[in-house]
């Protein structure tokens, strides 16, 4: 080879490797500069998304006769402390002041103008029937399998046949095992949490919420990571003084921690936050109380129709 031919050789080479350092540096400076990576982006077989086009609008709400939705608050694992006692069956029985959670939003609902059923009777979700009675249907930190066979029937054709769905806390610690609810909840499954601490809450614009706030609970780290999802709040790890690495090895998620979200799915509509541990959510006893009821107010009323959806 000639010493011309060598020369070309070498600057070829050297070109090559000057590509291949700044492609390094570029794909680095894109990715989150700590915790999980690569956590999934699994495919449900279903239409979802934040295209509207997956929404099946035919015809089963009529907002005439007023708003409505189902709290659904039964529990086949551990239980929160903010939902109190078990409830008896049937719906809308007898509550105590210790069931926080469904005081709650019974409340949220008589100051908003909507009406708030409530049950743990899984009988009561049994038919499509009887969930398109409800513009959006509620689960707030349900546990593992507190569904049967019937009512996971209901809730998919009710929300195939464009019901709101809205998942709270531990709706991600329920039903692990059935594909369908995973996808429900944007491709996203509780795996542990760090301590339970004040952090910073950042929120997406077009909110009727402060950019920053502060807020406590237990920060859930997701396994696998939402997807094809329009992220509406995310924590600032930075800020959570005791870390965020959970019980169960999870490192936390970096730049990129989110803690509401939504999206359209199989049809319906589905408003989600991994946010509502504490007892004094609905009392002011913790930091941004106040503002993750108004995010959780927006969340219901736009998954059961009354305000925009996922914007």
């Amino acid at each position: 080879m000639t010493p011309s031919r060598y020369r070309a050789v070498a600057v070829l080479f050297a070109l090559a490797a000057a590509f291949l350092l700044v492609s390094a540096r570029s794909s680095a400076a894109e990715r989150p500069p700590s915790g999980a990576q690569e956590l999934g982006d699994p495919d449900y077989g279903v239409c979802r998304g934040t295209d509207p086009r997956c929404y099946h609008d035919w015809g089963n709400f009529d907002p005439a006769a007023g708003y409505r939705v189902l709290l659904y608050t039964r529990t086949a694992g551990p239980r929160h402390a903010n939902l109190g006692p078990a409830l008896a069956p049937g719906l809308n029985p007898p509550l105590t002041a210790a069931n926080i959670v469904q005081n709650g939003v019974l409340e949220l609902g008589r100051a908003n103008g909507f009406v708030v059923d409530w049950t743990e009777d899984v009988t009561r979700l049994a038919s499509p029937g009887n969930l398109f009675r409800y513009n959006a249907v509620v689960f707030f930190s349900t546990s593992r399998d507190t569904l049967d066979d019937a009512a996971q029937t209901s809730l998919r054709q009710y929300i195939r046949g464009g019901g709101g769905f809205v998942g709270v806390h531990n709706a991600f610690g329920t039903e692990y095992n059935w594909p369908w609810y995973e996808g429900l909840l944007d491709g996203a499954n509780y795996y542990d949490h760090g301590p339970a601490q004040t952090g910073t809450v950042r929120t997406a614009d077009r909110q009727n919420l402060p950019r920053r706030w502060e807020f406590r609970d237990e920060w859930y780290n997701l396994v696998p990571f939402p997807s094809r999802v329009r992220v509406l709040a995310t924590v600032d790890e930075s800020t959570l003084a005791e870390g965020v690495a959970g019980g169960s090895g999870h490192p936390g998620h970096g730049a990129n921690h989110p803690v509401a979200w939504c999206q359209y799915y199989d049809g319906g509509r589905a408003w989600l936050t991994t946010l509502g541990h504490d007892a004094g959510l609905f009392n002011d006893t913790v930091p941004g109380a106040a503002y993750f009821r108004a995010m959780l107010l927006g969340g219901i009323e736009s998954a059961m129709g009354r305000a925009p959806f996922c914007r």
